[in-house]
């Protein structure tokens, strides 16, 4: 704690030493503002609950699969059974690649989530760089996604600043 204080106090005093102006922002405050925002959370959301039911529904199948194999499994021959567990084994890996297809770090969702806020994120950043340039600002940091920001003055923040420059 001590060391998060003296690191603090250092850069406070660089900062008023060589008298640079900053800002901050707010990031969630400006997109909750946003409605384009919440319309692509929405879309977000929608596209993920109907993948996430594909996916559910091939685990249940597999499921199912292996329930009625486990019941019928006394009267099969060894090659029946053999087929039957293939089979369940290739729904179940139907199922955890289009898991992977669709939620995997490359996904479908994630690519449908860089199309969407992408444009927004872009938007928000050049009217933050406009509202900056004009204003004479050095650094303008983001309050609401910084835990290391302990206090600040409502005076900096130009939050509604940018959503004006946005036009909201």
């Amino acid at each position: 704690m001590k060391k998060l204080l003296l690191i603090l106090i250092t850069v406070c005093a660089a900062m008023t030493a060589s008298a640079q102006k900053y800002a901050l922002i707010d990031m969630e405050y400006i997109l909750k503002n946003i409605p384009a925002y919440e319309r692509a959370n929405e879309q977000l959301a929608q596209v993920s609950k109907r993948w996430q039911a594909e996916v559910e529904a091939l685990n249940t199948e597999a499921s199912t699969m292996y329930k009625n194999y486990q019941n019928e499994v006394v009267f099969l021959s060894q090659e029946q059974k053999q087929k039957k567990q293939e089979a369940i084994m290739q729904k179940e890996k139907e199922a955890a690649d289009l898991k992977k297809k669709y939620f995997g770090p490359e996904g479908e969702l994630f690519k449908k989530r860089e199309s969407l806020m992408s444009p927004i994120q872009d938007e928000i950043y050049n009217a933050v760089k406009e509202v900056s340039e004009l204003r004479g600002y050095q650094l303008v940091m983001d309050r609401s996604a910084d835990n290391g920001i302990i206090f600040a003055s409502p005076k900096i923040d130009i939050s509604n600043e940018v959503l004006q420059k946005l036009g909201y």
